[in-house]
């Protein structure tokens, strides 16, 4: 079945032509490492994973590159408060970032290029926009001119004077016009910086991911994805660059992005005190159910954030694994991908109907009986896995805590058994005893034909 896509650049919904079968090109924004992340950027990286897997369905020869911006006047701030080089601070965000987000079920990338080792491909690319004239040398930086590239704003869908009005926008003196965005600056003997036929300097936020994205992907890109945030003026910015350093061509065939995580309904900012950090989560929440709340709204959609979604998010978790645990003992037909669930992902990555029809699958799951019962297991784990969800072993979701760590089964085990003996001794006093010291320690039971199992109760 084809893929639809809604395209920001169009504003419609397209299905999805890559301009090559054989290598289909994809580039993800990825974060700026100075600190840990916070719960809204892991919504891109969560929602593209699984668009880099549908993708990986019809076109396996996916190139996905998520890229890590490692030079910043944020990271150079932290690490002049530290008194460390950036790359201290840079690594230890950067590592701490793949790790997080590992946990949430996100592959990596295929190719994740680093700002601070492309410093020749951006300073090569600054070069070819000041030589046509898109660029020009100012007092140490080096500037794009923004009336150079007439379709600016195209995919804003605003003008330049209306998105400069809302934006923050650096007034300087040696700016041929207010809207010129720096490709590079000068660097001072107390910042890092590269040698440049401009100077000792860096480069500005822009250019890294146009240099990235060719050096990786070449000059006309399938799909580049992100926060809808980033449209202006970063996006924006990419465009004119790329479009105007590659002689015309176009830059992104396909641009999507998501929607912004909220908090009660507003954004999440460090001056609301809302910024809830992906790391410090991870702590209190399993990463699968940190997953499946990031995916239970449309992606282009606003998700906001709460307490109450992440206790059923955890909930629905307990009732699917719950239909797997009940068929641990049935061999699972070949792995397969239900038709409805790859359906809803095929139109424009629609989330909540493709999580509506693992739900389905589950209650088919309880319901099967006999002959029935491989291929519906194959389907529930089939579908969970397109989307991400449910490859842990049921075992090991029931006997993990909010924290994501395993507790001391053995000692539980061992409760059981006594408990066991007490039963079948009929001190049901000493049975009810221990049934009621399990639940202080956090721990259900439940009896069946099968035997009793348990599971940590999360919060």
């Amino acid at each position: 079945m084809p893929i639809s896509l809604y395209n920001t650049l169009s504003r419609r919904t397209e299905a999805f032509v890559p301009l090559d079968p054989e290598r289909v090109t994809m580039y993800l924004c990825g974060p700026t490492v100075y600190n840990y992340i916070h719960i809204g950027n892991a919504r891109p990286a969560v929602v593209f994973d699984v668009l880099a897997r549908l993708i990986r369905r019809h076109y396996p020869k996916l190139v996905f590159a998520r890229n890590i911006t490692d030079v910043d006047d944020k990271i150079n701030a932290a690490a002049a408060e530290a008194g460390v080089p950036i790359a201290q601070i840079t690594e230890r965000y950067a590592q701490a970032y793949r790790e997080d987000i590992a946990r949430l079920g996100v592959a990596p990338p295929d190719v994740e290029p680093h700002a601070t080792a492309h410093i020749p491909q951006i300073v090569a690319m600054i070069e070819r926009l000041i030589a046509g004239g898109h660029a020009y040398e100012a007092q140490g930086h080096v500037l794009f001119h923004v009336e150079s590239f007439p379709a600016y704003g195209a995919l804003s869908g605003r003008d330049p004077d209306e998105l400069l009005a809302g934006a923050r926008v650096e007034v300087a003196p040696y700016k041929k016009s207010p809207g010129d965005f720096v490709l590079w600056k000068p660097s001072d003997a107390t910042q890092p910086g590269w040698d440049s036929p401009w100077g000792r300097g860096r480069p500005g936020w822009h250019i890294e991911c146009s240099a990235m994205s060719e050096a990786h992907l070449g000059d006309t890109i399938d799909i580049h994805a992100g926060g809808v945030d980033l449209t202006f003026p970063h996006h924006e910015n990419e465009i004119a660059q790329s479009v105007c350093a590659h002689g015309g061509r176009p830059f992104a065939r396909y641009w999507l992005h998501n929607g912004m995580l909220t908090f009660d309904g507003r954004k999440m900012s460090k001056s609301l005190g809302n910024v809830l950090q992906l790391h410090e989560l991870l702590r209190k929440h399993p990463g699968e159910a940190l997953r499946l709340m990031l995916l239970r709204g449309h992606y282009r959609q606003p998700l906001d954030w709460s307490d109450a979604a992440m206790t059923q998010a955890v909930r629905t978790l307990d009732g699917w694994y719950g239909a797997l645990r009940d068929m641990a003992h049935v061999e699972a037909s070949e792995p397969t991908v239900p038709a409805a669930v790859e359906a809803a992902l095929c139109d424009d990555l629609n989330t909540p109907q493709a999580l509506a029809e693992l739900s389905h699958l589950a209650d088919a799951a309880r319901r099967a009986t006999g002959d029935e019962r491989p291929a519906a297991k194959a389907a529930l784990l089939g579908g969970g896995a397109l989307l991400g969800l449910l490859q842990q072993d049921p075992e090991v979701w029931f006997r993990q805590g909010n924290t994501g760590e395993a507790i001391d089964a053995d000692a539980i085990e061992a409760l059981l058994e006594e408990r066991k003996a007490a039963r079948a001794a009929k001190d049901f006093a000493r049975s009810d005893a221990i049934r009621d010291q399990l639940k202080e320690l956090g721990i259900a039971i439940e009896d069946s034909a099968q035997g009793t199992r348990w599971s940590v109760v999360k919060a």
